[in-house]
């Protein structure tokens, strides 16, 4: 199993922007794939993006395309979600995920999940 711990988020403004790290401990395997989800109150858990430990490939939320950007720093275990342009309606609960498949990680299979962290936009 992975550990997972993410930075506190945040109040932002409308269109204004935020960056969330996710730091992983323990089983950091070459070939984790680490995620972002977002939950809002009463809506379910959805998939936000990804990331390729091993050559940085990342895929994203059509929601979030041209938005948002993850990124990783594998010398510290850590990657980072930046999101600008964001919107009252993505104020959510974001977590942090690992997997080591990608399509059990979009299906929340077998994932390692941090603590979350709130995001909230304000309009």
């Amino acid at each position: 199993q992975v550990q997972l711990v993410e930075s506190v988020g945040g109040l932002v403004q409308a269109v204004g922007s935020l960056r969330l790290s996710c730091a992983a401990s323990g089983r950091t395997y070459s070939s984790l794939i680490m995620g972002w989800f977002r939950q809002a109150p009463g809506k379910e858990r959805e998939f936000v993006a990804a990331i390729r430990r091993s050559d940085g490939n990342t895929e994203y939320a059509d929601s979030v395309k041209g938005r948002f950007t993850m990124s990783r720093e594998n010398a510290n275990n850590t990657v980072y979600l930046q999101m600008n342009g964001l919107t009252p309606e993505e104020t959510a609960v974001y977590y942090c995920s690992g997997n080591l498949d990608i399509r059990s990680l979009l299906r929340r299979t077998g994932n390692s999940w941090g603590q979350g962290t709130q995001v909230t936009v304000s309009s």
